[in-house]
């Protein structure tokens, strides 16, 4: 009967407990990874965090790295790192995730153009800029340089989203995205009460055992094979990078930013099939050797300049599969239009 009157007493206090631990823990990493970067006013609030490494002498145009749908500015971290040792680097945390806050537009490529544009004017992050954008961020990029052409010296885009496979949005696709939101939408209170952060923590920086038995009990949900990519993917990142990532996924604000990014692709889809191309500067496309090269027709529609590289040992995430060829690919590039970068400054 004692124990039985001591774990009614426990019970409803494990929700506190839980909040109790996210919130402090959340204090914490605030205390230990906001320093290598700074928080930027863009307006009504909304602060964008960026990271900006290396010489701003202007000798050579600065790389703006932009990130896949759901990463932030510490998947570019070994490329930025190597880019930063010759010319200015900048990536940065689009609007609700990573360390910036929460934007109240529509998270399409147009707006966030909008917001990055001002973040990079009120950084005193001037150009001409070469532009890398990977998945999602490479839809991005492809419309900063479309609207800003005077701005932009040359763009690289790394097995950017093929918005032609999304005619505009099929009825397998809207499940998938439903699915997406639907997993985003179960991780905000999973966050809240602490139970992301022990699956993170977990996953990342201790055993894995937690975040194990997390994925089992999500096995209808996909958990084990979510688990399984995100291991192999983050496992290719530097490991200084890990602890922030779980920081990031431990927090409700990461799942309600994927939600918005989510319900956006359609939307999205439909904004780039109209966009204009990007012309009268070089692009250059890395295509992992695992999927389909982009035929000419389609090329054309991103650029009238624009030259595909197969990345032969390549899945999707080419600068972590193949870092070496897309430093290689950027130095080029940087290189290429130095000249005419002087002449739009």
């Amino acid at each position: 009967m004692e124990r039985l009157f001591w774990l009614l007493l426990f019970v409803p206090a494990i929700p506190a407990i839980g909040m109790a631990y996210q919130s402090i823990g959340a204090l914490k990493d605030r205390r230990r990874y906001l320093r290598l970067g700074r928080l930027v006013q863009v307006g009504d609030g909304q602060r964008l965090y960026v990271s900006d490494m290396g010489p701003a002498d202007g000798a050579h145009p600065t790389v703006i790295f932009e990130s896949g749908i759901a990463a932030t500015s510490q998947n570019w971290l070994q490329i930025q790192e190597a880019v930063a040792g010759y010319t200015r680097a900048v990536s940065y945390d689009r609007g609700g995730l990573g360390w910036s806050s929460a934007s109240a537009s529509e998270r399409t490529p147009s707006n966030i153009v909008r917001e990055l544009r001002t973040l990079l004017q009120e950084a005193e992050i001037p150009g001409p800029y070469v532009l890398v954008g990977h998945s999602f961020g490479g839809l991005v990029v492809r419309q900063f340089a479309a609207q800003h052409p005077d701005e932009v010296a040359g763009v690289v885009l790394v097995d950017p989203m093929r918005v032609e496979e999304w005619p505009p949005v099929n009825e397998a696709q809207r499940k998938l995205l439903d699915r997406g939101v639907r997993m985003a939408g179960y991780g905000i209170p999973v966050a809240r009460f602490g139970l992301a952060r022990l699956a993170t923590t977990s996953l990342l920086c201790r055993s894995g055992r937690v975040s194990r038995a997390f994925s089992r009990a999500t096995v209808r949900q996909g958990g084990p094979h979510v688990l399984e990519r995100i291991s192999c993917e983050v496992g290719k990142m530097p490991r200084e990078v890990w602890p922030i990532v779980a920081a990031h996924w431990s927090s409700p604000r990461f799942y309600r930013g994927l939600a918005a990014h989510l319900n956006a692709v359609p939307a999205s889809v439909v904004e780039m099939d109209g966009a204009r191309s990007v012309d009268g500067m070089p692009v250059v496309l890395l295509t992992p050797g695992k999927a389909e090269p982009l035929c000419r027709e389609r090329l054309r529609r991103i650029g009238s300049e624009v030259q595909q590289v197969i990345a032969e040992r390549s899945g999707h995430w080419v600068h972590l599969d193949e870092p070496e060829l897309v430093l290689d690919t950027i130095r080029g590039m940087v290189e290429q239009v130095t000249p005419v970068a002087s002449m739009l400054c």
